[in-house]
């Protein structure tokens, strides 16, 4: 699993609109869905429900929210702590 990917569904979760999360990432919107496809294959699941430019969460996709944005987190403060 990619930790960008991570990265990049969190804010996609967060914005629910691809256009500004794929603008605030500094990607294109086409990065951002490949991102979350890749994902979606990995887990074997749908984590989002996609209407035009706008997205909603599935069911898994609220759960693997959490999981997702905890474990980016605590990477994050892994690495800022040197290691």
């Amino acid at each position: 699993m990619n930790f960008q990917h991570l990265e990049y569904f969190n804010e996609l979760a967060e914005t629910q609109y691809m256009a500004q999360a794929a603008e605030k990432l500094g990607i294109s919107q086409p990065t951002l869905s490949y991102a979350v496809k890749k994902l979606e294959e990995e887990l074997g699941v749908p984590l989002l429900e996609r209407e035009g430019c706008n997205i909603r969460l599935t069911v898994y996709g609220k759960v693997f929210k959490e999981y997702s944005e905890a474990g980016v987190q605590q990477i994050q403060e892994a690495v800022n702590r040197g290691g």
